[in-house]
């Protein structure tokens, strides 16, 4: 009996926790769902797009998919933006479409229970935060964790959807 007990207890706590890819923009450390997460890649130059609004980096060729990149700092509004051996595109599936975003590093996959997930807190309405999904907490690291689809407007997938096309 204290076997299924303690299997009961294995299997609740499992379906408590969750992934995220953690990773860089300056000196704030970001987080966002690994399953949206189809791979990581080195920064290369891409072929820049007429008219796009400056986060739109341009596109890649990705054996044989277009794949439109954001850059994560820009659209944030984040000062210094600098490419190095360290900067990684993150590919993301986002409803469907294969996206790159390109971040100043990536450090790890941190698995977080419910309650080391802290609500985002509430910043009024001059600033935009109904990305932010909450807070992570790992000891003494502190992750903010986002919600990329909901960082970008309808527009802004839209005009990602259209690039790729």
């Amino acid at each position: 009996m204290n076997d299924m007990k303690r299997a009961n207890k294995e299997m609740e706590t499992t379906a408590e926790v969750s992934q995220f890819l953690a990773f860089t923009l300056g000196d704030e450390e970001y987080g966002l769902a690994l399953l949206q997460v189809q791979e990581l890649r080195e920064y290369e130059k891409v072929t820049q797009i007429a008219n796009a609004p400056a986060f739109l980096k341009g596109v890649i060729n990705l054996r044989g998919i277009i794949v439109p990149i954001m850059d994560l700092r820009i659209k944030l509004n984040l000062a210094n933006i600098t490419y190095n051996e360290l900067t990684v595109v993150i590919i993301l599936n986002i409803r469907g479409r294969t996206v790159g975003m390109v971040v100043d590093s990536v450090s790890d996959v941190i698995s977080l229970n419910l309650r080391d997930m802290k609500p985002a807190p509430e910043m009024g309405t001059t600033v935009g935060t109904d990305y932010l999904t909450g807070l992570g907490i790992i000891d003494e690291r502190m992750i903010i964790l986002v919600d990329i689809e909901r960082m970008l407007s309808s527009s802004e997938i839209g005009l990602l959807e259209q690039t790729a096309a």
